[in-house]
């Protein structure tokens, strides 16, 4: 299995209300009337994809054309989904759009999936670009009124839109005559849409669902290219700081978001979870893993789509390729020791042993470590290990002269761990004796499961 990557990624999701679907004689209506809407303006092309070619344009859905519904085998009783690509620097298609489609059929095998194609308008300089996003909407809406002309349910349309593509989708959504079921925003372009009107740009309210992956935030400063929302705090962290390549960097987490989509699309078994969270440094401590009341939920095309009236921000790890999933632990302590001392950032390294495997050596700075001080920190792995039995705890020394002049120690009587995926909280006690005593630079302490259930807060008070 590949490294462990440092990846903090948030979803953020909006549920409204969807409009009535119309009955028989309101789509008799809208029949009779579908040769007197103009479709002569639209640009934007709409190929229907096929699960043997998934990068071959085979077959154009025309707007107005009845007759290329039945020429493209579009399936009236499947779900339609429509990808929107982003700014294209050559005018031509990323290797993503295929890599989408085909991970399309292969979860939803009799699915109609539709490339928009608005390469002409999105090769422009970026500004351009971006002012185009609103006359392309506008052609996608167009194209889902018409759907929806030919007697075709929207509660079976969901657009994904990458960067500038998700800004058309909220465009569409917004100026349809009825809701869409869903719209997933694919990191959502920021610059030219930061401060723009909601009309302008992807909205909570564009979709009966909307759902959002933001990878690449504003933690770069000035090299951000995803949307900072107002009420959604998103943020992707990369570890690499080649600074040669930061090109690719950018580039790598801005695409990211769609590799992630896709992961959730074909691993099924590796589902990725996300943990609702009121900020970064709060999500790091571990104090983030509950699943109550619907605090936790799943990445993705699995995503449950919860009703609230407003939007959530949700935190989670990931690996650094398929399949992303990481298990999620929080570790929690309390530190004693004969002198008083504040310690900061320290290296730690931290190994798993469960029913199902084991995970060594897990690497983890703890941000603060103080004597009479409980610390948490959250924890990461790789691989399932099923239940836990056993944890050792390894401080590292700084530097490789440290340990000729002094000895930072703190000693530990018990350990609390919270699993994210399963929700357990199971204490651990040191192997051998009452105190396990933590030597910088020395020997790994180990700790064993103890048949003493944690308390919470309340049920101490």
């Amino acid at each position: 299995m590949g490294t462990e990557g440092f990846w903090l990624l948030v979803i953020g999701f909006s549920l409204i209300a969807s409009e009535p679907i119309s009955n028989s004689t309101e789509v008799f209506a809208r029949n009779s009337t579908e040769l007197t809407v103009d479709y002569s303006d639209i640009e934007s092309k709409f190929s229907i994809r096929n699960p043997e070619f998934p990068d071959e344009d085979l077959c154009y859905l025309v707007p107005g054309q009845r007759d290329s519904i039945l020429d493209c085998n579009f399936k009236n009783d499947s779900q339609t989904f429509l990808i929107i690509h982003g700014w294209s620097v050559a005018g031509l298609f990323e290797s993503w759009v295929y890599k989408l489609v085909s991970a399309l059929f292969e979860r939803e095998p009799s699915a109609n999936v539709i490339v928009v194609d608005w390469l002409d308008r999105a090769s422009k300089h970026y500004p351009k670009s971006a002012e185009n996003t609103g006359l392309v909407g506008a052609d996608v809406a167009k194209f889902v009124n018409w759907l929806e002309e030919m007697d075709y349910p929207l509660e079976k349309v969901h657009l994904l839109g990458y960067s500038l593509g998700a800004h058309v989708a909220g465009v569409a959504g917004n100026l349809t005559n009825n809701k869409v079921n869903r719209i997933t925003g694919l990191d959502p372009a920021g610059p030219s849409f930061e401060n723009a009107d909601h009309l302008r740009r992807l909205s909570p309210d564009d979709a009966t669902f909307v759902d959002v992956l933001h990878t690449n935030t504003r933690g770069s400063p000035n090299l951000s290219i995803g949307i900072h929302y107002l009420n959604l705090v998103f943020q992707h962290e990369n570890s690499r700081r080649d600074w040669h390549d930061m090109d690719q960097i950018v580039k790598c987490s801005h695409e990211r978001s769609i590799h992630l989509f896709i992961d959730s699309l074909v691993n099924r078994a590796y589902q990725s979870w996300a943990y609702r969270c009121s900020s970064r440094d709060a999500f790091n401590k571990g104090l983030c893993l509950s699943c109550r009341k619907n605090r936790c939920n799943k990445l993705g095309y699995g995503v449950n789509k919860i009703r609230s009236a407003r939007s959530a921000k949700m935190y989670l790890k990931t690996r650094d390729m398929m399949p992303f999933k990481v298990f999620h632990y929080q570790i929690k302590l309390h530190l004693f020791s004969d002198k008083n001392m504040t310690l900061l950032e320290q290296p730690m390294k931290v190994s798993l042993f469960g029913t199902a495997d084991e995970r060594d050596d897990i690497a983890v700075t703890v941000p603060s470590m103080s004597t009479n001080s409980t610390i948490s920190f959250l924890l990461t792995s790789d691989k399932d290990i099923g239940e836990l039995l056993m944890l050792s705890l390894h401080w590292e020394k700084e530097s490789y002269l440290y340990g000729f002049f002094s000895t930072n120690q703190f000693m530990i009587r018990k350990m609390r761990i919270k699993s994210g995926e399963t929700q357990s909280r199971v204490m651990f006690r040191p192997k051998d004796g009452e105190f396990g005593s933590l030597v910088q630079g020395g020997d790994a302490v180990v700790f064993v499961k103890s048949s003493e259930t944690p308390q919470s807060r309340r049920e101490q008070r």
